[in-house]
C-alpha cells in the first residue's frame, strides 16, 4: 500500500536508533516533515542525516530527554517554531526492564514510570489542543505485548505499559469526536539495537544472525520480526488509510502473544 503523509507533520521519541529511526524513515519517506527526538545529540545528528537521504521533506533534530518534563516542554516549542504543527505523535522512547517484584525499588520503578507512561502524558497533553482545533490528528503508542500479557517477573515494564495501554483508550474515547485517532503498537521480539546489545554484553559465542534465529524459532512466523516491518503498521495507523481505527493494541509480534 502506498502511504502518503505530505502535509503532515511527526513528532517521534526515541528516534535515534531502533524502532524509532525506521519509523522517522517511513514517515519522512512517505513526505511528512519529521521532528526525531533522542537524548545523545551526535547519534541523533547521524540518525537525522540517514533519514535525510532518503526524505521527501525535512527532517530536524531535537535533544530531549523524555524523562523530564522541561525537556519535553523544549522540545515541543522548538517543533512549533520550526514546523508549525504536529500532526502524529509517536511515544516510542523506551527499553525494556524485567526483574523479580521484590527486587524493583522505588527509584526504578518511578524511572519506569517516567520514561514509559509520564512521557507519553506529557507530550500528548502539548499536541492534542492542536490536533483537535485542527480535527486531525494521530498518536501512536509504542508498548508491548507484556501490557495485554504480564508475565511474572516482568517489572516494571509490564505494569508501565499496561498503565499505557489504558491511557491509549481513554484518549482515543475522548478525542474521537474530534478526528484525533489513538492506537497502540504492541512489540514483540524486533531485531533492533537493544538485541545487539545484548548480544554484545552476553558475550555471545555465536553470530548475531545465528543469535536471532534462535530468540526467533518458537514464534509461530519461525523469526524475529524487522524494524522496518514495525514501522509499516506505524505509517498505516498514522495515515487516511486507518481512518476508522482507534482505541485499539495491534499486536506486531509475528503471533506471539497468547492474547489477541
Amino acid at each position: 500500500m502506498e502511504i502518503d503523509l505530505t502535509g503532515r507533520t511527526a513528532m517521534i521519541t526515541g528516534a535515534s536508533k531502533g524502532l524509532g529511526l525506521a519509523i522517522a524513515t517511513r514517515f519522512a519517506e512517505s513526505g511528512a516533515d519529521v521532528a526525531m527526538l533522542a537524548r545523545t545529540p551526535d547519534v541523533l545528528e547521524a540518525a537525522a542525516a540517514a533519514v535525510a537521504a532518503t526524505a521527501k521533506a525535512r527532517v530536524a533534530v531535537f535533544p530531549c530527554d523524555v524523562c523530564k518534563a522541561d525537556d519535553i516542554g523544549r522540545a515541543h516549542a522548538g517543533i512549533m517554531e520550526r514546523f508549525g504543527k504536529v500532526d502524529i505523535l509517536v511515544n516510542n522512547a523506551g527499553e525494556s526492564r524485567a526483574m523479580p517484584f521484590a527486587e524493583v525499588t522505588d527509584e526504578i520503578w518511578q524511572a519506569d514510570l517516567d520514561l514509559k507512561l509520564f512521557a507519553a502524558i506529557r507530550t500528548s497533553r502539548l499536541v492534542l489542543d492542536g490536533m483537535k482545533s485542527r480535527k486531525w490528528g494521530r498518536i501512536i503508542n509504542v508498548l508491548n505485548i507484556g501490557a495485554k500479557a504480564p508475565r511474572a517477573g516482568g517489572a516494571p515494564t509490564v505494569v508501565s505499559r499496561a498503565a499505557g495501554m489504558a491511557l491509549t483508550k481513554v484518549l482515543a474515547g475522548e478525542y474521537a469526536p474530534h478526528n484525533v485517532l489513538v492506537n497502540a503498537l504492541l512489540v514483540g521480539l524486533i531485531v533492533s539495537d537493544q538485541w545487539m546489545r545484548r548480544h554484545r554484553n552476553q558475550g555471545q559465542n555465536v553470530t548475531f544472525e545465528e543469535f536471532t534465529a534462535k530468540l526467533g524459532a518458537n514464534i509461530p512466523l519461525g523469526r524475529m520480526g524487522t524494524a522496518e516491518e514495525f514501522a509499516n503498521v506505524a505509517c498505516f495507523l498514522a495515515s487516511d488509510a486507518a481512518g476508522f481505527v482507534t482505541g485499539t493494541a495491534i499486536n506486531v509480534d509475528g503471533g506471539m502473544s497468547p492474547v489477541v
